[in-house]
């Protein structure tokens, strides 16, 4: 099965490596070539990545032949420069040909400039989610989601989203333990959802798929100032409070309450490095009650107080700092 990666410039090296590795981690699986993956640039020429290592595309677009079973363009670090309009036709003719295609990140932008985006559900990175929306107004741009399918079009958010929407197009081909042996030699989660949001990362239990645990935990993310003690969140998944955490820690990995916990520092982080919402209204979000009891969490995992934390990743588009609390 070809797969074609097309790289801008810039292109950002984690996106396009993490492509790469899911692919060829499929074949040893495999134990034959399932995938032959081509790197395609505007010219052939080596390119520097965003993170300054380089790389030597197999082939230009103006001499690049076959017709490829998938189409993936991988995302730069920020928008990608103007592409020739060749360059563009060539991405519209070969995205019409092929059983499916795709983007990373920011790579949505140059599917958008191939008129491939209107009237799709399209994912890229959260940053450049109102950007994109603007740019091509007629496509439906989900800002939230790891990674979007509809129809022979499947996007993803950046970075680390690129390992998702590779897993995602594995398993689909081979099967899922094919996909769960790749994920699990890459050490990553198999698989966040496509529909979880890009700032949890403790989702998915991964060997549980649509079972009642995977709805106690999309009960957790969305629902994260409720009740979640065990006895809650056993009678959601009808099961006894004791055998649900022997369950839940066999098949998760860690018992509910840390997993409670951990989802809520991720639902706090998000709105940390987002929004103007002051300490204690995070806290009060994210279900912690109180910017004491978000204070101390923060400190048992991540070795910082909620306001260092926004200090240090929050990034604020017009230079201002949000007002904080003396409490975090």
């Amino acid at each position: 099965m070809q797969v074609v990666i097309f790289i801008p410039s810039n292109v950002h090296s984690l996106e396009l490596a993490g492509l790469m590795d899911v692919f060829a981690e499929a074949n040893a699986r495999a134990a034959e070539t399932y995938y032959e993956v081509g790197i395609v640039a505007e010219d052939d020429r080596p390119i520097r990545c965003g993170s300054g290592l380089r790389v030597l595309p197999d082939t230009s677009f103006h001499t690049h032949s076959g017709r490829p079973d998938t189409l993936l363009v991988a995302g730069s670090v920020g928008i990608p420069t103007a592409p020739s309009g060749e360059m563009i036709d060539w991405l519209g003719r070969t995205a019409a040909t092929a059983r499916r295609y795709g983007s990373v990140c920011t790579g949505a932008f140059l599917l958008g400039d191939a008129g491939l985006l209107a009237g799709r559900r399209v994912a890229t990175h959260w940053q450049y989610a109102p950007l994109l929306a603007e740019r091509f107004p007629d496509a439906k741009v989900d800002g939230d989601r790891v990674f979007v399918r509809d129809g022979a079009m499947v996007t993803s958010a950046g970075s680390s989203a690129a390992i998702d929407l590779g897993l995602s197009l594995v398993e689909e081909d081979l099967g899922r333990d094919v996909a769960l042996f790749v994920a699990r030699r890459l050490v990553v989660f198999l698989k966040r959802p496509g529909d979880q949001s890009q700032f949890s990362m403790h989702l998915a239990a991964q060997a549980v798929d649509h079972s009642r645990l995977y709805n106690v935990q999309q009960y957790i993310l969305n629902h994260p100032s409720a009740d979640l003690s065990v006895a809650a969140l056993a009678n959601i998944a009808a099961m006894s409070p004791r055998n649900f955490t022997r369950v839940f820690t066999q098949q998760v990995g860690i018992p509910p309450a840390e997993y409670v916990d951990l989802t809520r520092i991720d639902v706090a982080r998000f709105l940390l490095e987002g929004s103007r919402l002051s300490i204690e209204a995070i806290a009060a979000k994210a279900g912690f009650g109180s910017a004491r009891a978000m204070r101390r969490a923060f400190l048992a995992h991540l070795g910082a107080t909620p306001s260092d934390y926004r200090e240090r990743f929050r990034s604020s588009g017009d230079g201002t700092r949000p007002g904080l609390s003396d409490n975090g």
